[in-house]
């Protein structure tokens, strides 16, 4: 499995830039063919919380249409970062993957909010995992501040998922945390991490980048630096099966002495 993942600089609060931009990047990584495209959280309007009543998309179906749109013109699947949608009894922050076929394979909306952001003061937390499959490999996404909490990550590894997505907007200072804390997933889990993180700034913080593949051993596959930059790596999915097998973690499990 290629994934290429589309580390952006997001225009603060701006929807119409932010889908220009996407599509240009969608339509320049696909060109190299991947198997997968993975964009960042948010990627839509940014941290721009205080006015998500006016600019999250109703149902995400703007962004659900576009993303799928792409993805059938170039038969290749999208996991779509996260996007801020409007619902009737108030607004998450939604994952959502769209198949080769353009179809939705993926709605996850983000369970753990993150208060020093203030997520918590506009955002509803989701109810429910966020396992999907992509060309019959099963997968996982979470988004952002999901990452540290290893057993939440775990519920969707001991369903059998061998590849977790993770779309961000990581802050620079606490980069040695997002580096660490996805080597240790990749790690624990014996599973492939693709992680996508925003490059840029918005008006109160200044964003990591490095979005990265790691693979079951914890090897870093591919790394990008702070900017704009798309970067891509090769998933050799058998490399699962053969950590699983050498360690067997999850077969060594005592799940009954954990409560």
């Amino acid at each position: 499995m290629k994934v290429s993942l589309l580390q952006l600089d997001i225009a603060f609060g701006n929807p119409e830039a932010n889908y220009a931009a996407a599509e240009r990047a969608i339509r320049l990584a696909a060109q190299s063919q991947p198997d997968c495209i993975l964009l960042p959280e948010l990627w839509t309007t940014g941290y721009d919380l205080p006015r998500l009543d006016e600019i999250a998309d109703p149902g995400g179906k703007a962004a659900a249409a576009f993303i799928g749109g792409l993805a059938k013109e170039y038969g290749v699947n999208i996991v779509a970062g996260s996007t801020a949608w409007q619902r009737e009894d108030g607004v998450t922050n939604t994952m959502f993957a769209a198949d080769r076929e353009g179809e939705l394979a993926l709605e996850y909306s983000k369970l753990h909010l993150f208060r020093l952001m203030d997520e918590h003061l506009y955002l509803r937390p989701g109810s429910s995992k966020g396992l999907f499959s992509l060309d019959g490999t099963p997968c996982a996404g979470v988004i952002c501040y999901d990452i540290r909490f290893p057993e939440w990550i775990r519920a969707h590894m001991a369903s059998g998922a061998e590849v977790l997505f993770v779309s961000a907007e990581w802050p620079l200072p606490r980069l040695a945390h997002w580096r660490a804390l996805l080597i240790s997933r990749a790690i624990e889990n014996q599973c492939y991490v693709a992680a996508c993180n925003r490059a840029g700034s918005d008006p109160a913080n200044v964003f990591a980048g490095h979005s990265m593949i790691i693979d079951p051993w914890g090897e870093i596959v591919c790394e990008a630096g702070e900017g704009e930059e798309i970067v891509s790596g090769e998933l050799d999915l058998a490399k699962v099966r053969e950590a699983r097998g050498q360690i067997p973690v999850f077969a060594d499990r005592r799940p009954e002495m954990y409560k």
